[in-house]
């Protein structure tokens, strides 16, 4: 047999020697044949507790005990590790918080010790010295850990970071598994009914800000209705289920254990340790401990400690939560684990990149708690447990610092309970905390569009009885912003971009400063009051202008001439509005009075959003980067692409005003590029902003749409405040879709066999059946129902805004106008269910679904001479997509809705009509009400209903973010919204 590489170092170097003295069975070398496959790390490791021992490695354990020094030059000096608290290892576990639910399982126990009474020992009488059997070390390998909630863990791997890139023997995970005998890889967690994914069919010209499909994006296949839930993971039972009894550790160190509680206390402090009929899993006690010497150091109940991991590897951190001799002689600690930042979803890669966004010393508290060797332990430490308000120079004296939990579900960094906090303060810098029942609360819309997301928020907030008002709005899209105004005439819109509006807050907040925030306002004394020329102006001629008041501010370049700089519109006594000029901020030095009643007015009437006046920010910031219509991807530096920049900027801005809550919407690409570099930016800048934090993915169609469209969202919320819960789908889908691989498990969704009653799934039927026939090319801006209501989604969404407005207007319900060889295309379409371009004359489809035309027939043709079967459409998917033309059928949904209403490469037209949607018809899938009123070209107003966010998504948070607000949420993830009855009646009222 040719020379293999052996299960670790130490072992290898004895084969040789050993080898001569006993011969190795077949069998044998065949197990070691087929671990020598193993990668470095793996083959280094020591054999777990459940893995039969080859008769090689018994000789060696049976040798190696007559002597300690025998031991010294063995194999067997190997350290022993414990499973690291990972992002993967702690998809919470569906046991209680007290049960070992981690790396090792009840049956990975430390050795049985060698007991001996101490005598003049340094203890005490009644204390008790453990010597381990000097016997194999074992290392320990991480395990799988089932959770307590609808998520389910992905396996544990023994690498300090959720990192998901391959790693030297990644693909020898399953036979690592079944070696060290931990519970093998789960299959692919699947979603219920959810068949393989179907590559989309993109436009290579379609805008990826309008939901466009990108190549990361995946096609919605259609089929019978069903409910969005958790997939239902089980660990994979093992073909060896028998196993021998663990060996004992190799040590050398000393254990010395304190007098037991007494057994009452001990039942009543830790009943599940002696619970005979208890499960399987739960490591039963013998007694329990207050504190235990290892190695000369004592270890208390609830001290922090390092606690031994993979070599190579910092430690592990843990709070120690119990000492106890399990029923089998083996001595354990429970460990709580705290996370470092790189065991969260953030992970090491992206951490290393960005090391000035994280302290080294911050950690993380958790939930997890798993039965550990007692002689695992290696030092204490000290852990303050602060509030996130401290000041790090508060913060002495200590090893880490801990202000913030971590738990998996949901990718959730939420503040200690005041109770675990050694240091805390009443106080949150200059941020007032939020009384959604008592005051009026401000939301400020960045990227905004026609204001979807901000709509929603306020109708919802409304349903839990918080009033909150969109005060300001910012989008770089000046038709859009004339949406938003229309629609909601109480905000303060403006139309520039984000970094200039940065630009801005920064020095509006500095003006601010100089003339408002001050005891007294009346005090600040005027320059040039006295002389009446300070407030004049010249220009190059002599003549003498006089500022009869300023109007506007802004940051730019509004007269073109190629510098950006603070600019003031002034109006000029003596000259009406037509002659109003903007003039830069150094221009204003004569005439400081103007430039202080102006601030003064500005900051009264909230112009510009100030430090601690916003208590909500929120927007979708454009990540263009991440399409997969650009060749160029950044994928070494996804931050440093110009198209991503708006990420950075959004942060920014949140950075600045410091606003209560924050809520980011984007595409779930940010999840799927480079590992989801862009998500794990989001999720650190507001970790390292100390807001709490939580993602989810969030279906449209689960929300009462006929439409699947996956988001992603990011809350955000300050430490003093209640971080908001995702609300629970509402209503079956027929849409199926994929997530994020990476980030299955946080998909809002039931928990599978969870008993939930849902509203059936909504069709184009359900949406768009009660709205007037409308012909290609016809344009009317405001029209009358001819039908009334037909389903209840139709009532709802005919309500108008106000109970003066008359009901029986509709906005918006015109198509785009298709170029005429497109319609004479589309009129040859028929009118049935799946019909596209290939029920058009000679064509033909071969057995591997590709399409041609008859070689046999001649080409048809237009009057205009082009072909009525367009190559573009042949060539599409080379060849394989059915949606160039085809029509929508009445029983279906759309998988997005998207911005360009060409029928080229989209199932876009109507079912019985020959066009495609109408404008109003999108908006409906997008959950707008019909007296939404837009503005712009018809091209301009596709795109922003295409950009929005679905309005009963964006209603349903709002109603989370107001129980958050109440402070009546509790520390969930979830939250049930209230049934339909209740919605329609709140609604009412709102309108009302």
């Amino acid at each position: 047999m040719a020379k293999k590489r052996s299960r670790n170092s130490d072992i290898a170097a004895d084969t040789e020697p050993l080898s001569s003295k006993k011969t190795i069975s077949k069998h044998t070398a065949k197990k070691m044949d087929k671990q020598s496959a193993r990668s470095s790390d793996i083959a280094t490791a020591p054999l777990s507790s459940r893995k039969r021992v080859s008769k090689l490695t018994e000789n060696i354990a049976k040798q190696s005990s007559s002597s300690n020094d025998d031991i010294a030059t063995g194999s067997l000096s190997l350290k022993k590790r414990v499973s690291k608290p990972t992002e993967k290892m702690v998809k919470q576990s569906s046991r209680s918080n007290d049960i070992a639910t981690a790396p090792l399982s009840s049956k990975k126990r430390v050795s049985k010790p060698t007991v001996e009474k101490m005598g003049n020992g340094p203890s005490s009488s009644n204390d008790i010295v453990v010597k381990s059997s000097p016997l194999k070390k074992r290392v320990y390998q991480p395990r799988r850990k089932m959770c307590k909630s609808p998520i389910c863990s992905d396996d544990i791997t023994a690498t300090p970071s959720s990192s998901k890139k391959k790693v030297p023997g990644a693909n020898e995970k399953s036979k690592r598994s079944r070696s060290n005998n931990i519970v093998a890889q789960n299959p692919s967690p699947k979603r219920t009914k959810v068949e393989p994914t179907i590559p989309i069919d993109f436009d290579p010209e379609d805008d990826f800000l309008g939901d466009s499909y990108s190549d990361h994006e995946e096609e919605v296949i259609q089929d019978n209705a069903y409910t969005l839930v958790k997939p239902n993971k089980k660990p994979t039972k093992l073909k060896d289920e028998k196993c021998s009894k663990p060996k004992h550790h190799l040590t050398n160190s000393k254990i010395v254990l304190s007098i037991p509680f007494p057994l009452t206390e001990a039942k009543q402090r830790w009943p599940h340790r002696y619970r005979k009929d208890g499960k399987d899993d739960v490591e039963l006690a013998k007694s329990h401990f207050k504190e235990a010497k290892v190695n000369g150091i004592v270890f208390n109940l609830d001290d922090d400690a390092y606690v031994k991991a993979k070599d190579g590897d910092p430690d592990f951190i843990a709070k120690i939560v119990e000492l106890f001799e399990s029923t089998d002689k083996q001595l354990c600690f429970t460990a709580q684990w705290y996370y470092r930042i790189v065991d969260t979803v953030i992970g090491v890669e992206f951490v290393a990149k960005h090391k000035d966004l994280f302290d080294a010393r911050r950690v993380f508290y958790s939930d997890i708690k798993d039965v550990n060797p007692l002689d695992c332990l290696i030092s204490k430490l000290k852990i303050q447990r602060v509030s996130s308000s401290i000041e790090l120079s508060e913060v002495a004296d200590c090893d880490f610092y801990c202000d913030m939990s971590y738990a998996v579900p949901y990718s959730t960094f939420s503040s200690l309970p005041t109770g675990e906090m050694q240091m805390s303060t009443s106080t949150v810098s200059h941020v007032r905390s939020c009384d959604g029942e008592s005051s009026e609360m401000s939301l400020l819309d960045l990227y905004s569009g026609c204001g979807a997301m901000s709509t929603g928020l306020c109708l919802g907030a409304a349903m839990s009885n918080v009033n909150l008002v969109t005060r300001w709005a910012l989008d770089l899209n000046p038709h859009a912003c004339e949406s938003l105004k229309f629609n909601h005439p109480e905000a303060n819109v403006r139309n520039e971009s984000a970094d200039d509006y940065l630009f801005l807050l920064k020095t509006w907040t500095e003006l601010c400063n100089k003339y408002c925030l001050c005891p007294d306002l009346n005090s600040i004394e005027d320059e040039g009051d006295a002389d009446e020329g300070s407030e004049e102006g010249c220009d190059e001629s002599g003549d003498v202008f006089e500022v009869e008041k300023l109007l506007e501010i802004c940051y730019g370049d509004p007269n073109k001439s190629g510098e950006k700089d603070i600019y003031f519109k002034v109006r000029w006594k003596g000259f009406d509005e037509s002659e109003d000029t903007w003039e830069p901020i150094e221009g204003m030095s004569t005439c400081p009075k103007r430039l202080k009643e102006f601030v003064i007015e500005g900051y009264k009437s909230k112009l510009l959003p100030l430090p601690g006046q916003v208590h909500v920010v929120c927007g979708g910031p454009p990540c263009q980067g991440v399409s997969g219509f650009n060749r160029f991807r950044n994928y070494d530096e996804p931050l440093a692409d110009p198209r991503n920049k708006q990420l950075i900027t959004f942060m920014d801005i949140v950075e600045h005003l410091k606003p209560n809550y924050v809520l980011m919407e984007n595409v779930t690409d940010i999840l799927k590029f480079v590992d989801g570099y862009l998500g794990k930016y989001a999720i650190g800048r507001l970790v390292s902003l100390k807001y709490q934090t939580r993602l989810g993915l969030m279906v449209a169609g689960c929300y009462g749409l006929p439409q699947y469209r996956m988001r992603a969202f990011f809350w955000g919320a300050l430490p003093c405040e209640t971080l908001p819960q995702f609300p629970l789908p509402t209503h079956r889908v027929i849409g199926r879709g994929s997530s994020p691989r990476d980030f299955e498990d946080n998909v809002v969704a039931h928990a599978n066999g969870q008993t939930c009653k849902l509203e059936p799934a909504l069709c184009l039927k359900d949406a768009l059946s009660d709205l007037p026939e409308v012909m290609n090319g016809e344009r009317q801006d405001v029209r009358a129902y001819e039908v009334d209501a037909k389903t209840d989604f139709q009532k709802e969404i005919r309500k108008p805004k106000s109970v003066a407005l008359d009901e029986s207007m509709l906005f918006d319900h015109f198509p785009y106008k298709l170029n005429v060889d497109d319609y004479q295309r589309v009129c040859k379409i028929p009118q049935k269910k799946g019909a596209n371009y290939r029920n058009l004359p000679w064509v033909l489809v071969d057995k591997n679904n590709i399409a041609y035309l008859d070689p046999k027939k001649e080409r048809l043709r237009l009057p205009s001479k082009k072909p009525l079967v367009p190559n573009y459409a042949l060539k599409f998917v080379n060849g394989k997509s059915t949606k160039p033309f085809r029509r929508l059928w009445w029983d279906e949904i759309v998988s997005t809705v998207v911005t360009r209403p060409e029928p080229h490469n989209q199932a876009i037209l109507h079912p019985e009509q020959d066009r495609v949607l109408t404008i109003r018809e999108n908006a409906r899938l997008q959950g707008f009400y019909d007296d939404y009123k837009l503005f712009g070209p018809e091209k301009e107003r596709y795109i922003q209903v295409g950009n929005a966010v679905a309005v009963p998504v964006a209603r349903a948070l709002g109603f989370a973010l107001g129980l958050a607000c109440r402070k009546v949420s509790d520390d969930q993830p979830l939250v049930s919204l209230p049934i339909k009855s209740v919605i329609e009646d709140t609604n009412s009222e709102v309108l009302e």
